[in-house]
């Protein structure tokens, strides 16, 4: 007796979502379609610019859908037309409304970066690393109407070494998600599966994060700040400023160091960095970026630029 594949659809938008696709096709299953966000204007010319998830659809030959929302009724007759058995989701960025849920035969998984119920939202690998957790994670959860709030399938956890930055790991989660998925499908698709509700006493909130994230406060701790610039390297990446002039932090390293100086004061230079007063010990600068440059090794941006003394801090 032959069984029929399973007719799955897959949402996605960012370079996150890309491993977990991927790694459905490399293992044979037969997605239909692909459903991702218009494309947006980008770069200094403002051109449209396809989602990283489009462009790997177009070179597998998958079909793409990019609905501006899927509250339309039309949008909702589109997809249901597909006959999907099951909807995967890796960072779409659309909320899917009730009505979306309930197409497919066997609902809706999520893939989230995070250890469910912890860091429900749309920034959950920057809120891991700000508040300093030494581990995290991937969750696979059963979509409901919620923010990230269904029953959770199955986690995969990962550790969050010192100096990791925030782009290292997001790589290391959509890697992980890719496997996790691949893990347990077999058995969600053939019903073995048992969610597990989110215990709603452990729940912490990862809601988006803005331009005022990026500024340096240099009168918290140093173990702060140098979460901070980790968190937000390679993007869009923490700024202080330089005599009014926009200075941009790459990299950073807090040292256990006692000063009386008044934070922002730059203490010493040198080629193993800038050193910085605090609110609590010091703060080493090791890569920098002016407007207009390149991001530079504190001893390469040293050699025309000479700081100490001077004072970082707002514009």
């Amino acid at each position: 007796m032959t069984t029929t594949p399973p007719r799955l659809i897959f949402a996605g938008t960012p370079d996150f979502a890309v491993p977990s696709l991927q790694a459905l096709l490399d293992a044979g299953y037969s997605v239909q379609a692909i459903y991702t966000q218009p494309d947006r204007p980008a770069g200094r010319g403002r051109q449209l610019r396809a989602s990283p998830l489009k462009a790997c659809a177009a070179a597998a030959g998958i079909p793409v859908f990019q609905p501006v929302t899927l509250r339309d009724t039309a949008a909702q007759a589109e997809l249901a037309a597909l006959k999907p058995d099951l909807l995967v989701v890796a960072a779409y960025g659309l909320i899917l409304p009730p009505a979306v849920l309930a197409i497919p035969r066997l609902g809706c998984v999520n893939v989230h970066a995070s250890l469910l119920p912890r860091w429900r939202g749309a920034a959950p690998i920057h809120w891991a690393l700000l508040a300093g957790d030494a581990e995290t994670g991937v969750s696979l959860m059963q979509m409901d109407a919620g923010l990230d709030t269904g029953p959770v399938l199955a986690r995969a956890t990962c550790s969050i070494p010192r100096g990791i930055t925030g782009g290292e790991l997001y790589e290391q989660l959509a890697a992980l998600g890719a496997t996790t998925l691949l893990a347990i499908l077999p058995d969600l698709l053939a019903g073995r599966l048992t969610p597990e509700p989110q215990d709603e006493s452990l729940v912490t909130y990862a809601p988006k994060l803005d331009k005022a994230d990026l500024e340096l406060d240099w009168s918290r701790p140093a173990l702060e700040l140098e979460r901070r610039v980790l968190t937000f390297n390679p993007y869009p990446v923490t700024r202080t400023w330089l005599d009014g002039q926009m200075l941009r932090i790459w990299r950073a390293r807090a040292e256990i160091e006692p000063t009386t100086e008044s934070p922002g004061t730059v203490l010493r230079e040198g080629r193993d960095g800038i050193v910085v007063a605090t609110g609590a010990s010091v703060l080493r600068l090791t890569e920098v970026q002016l407007p207009g440059g390149r991001p530079l090794p504190a001893v390469a941006f040293l050699n025309a630029h000479r700081l100490a003394g001077r004072r970082l801090g707002a514009a």
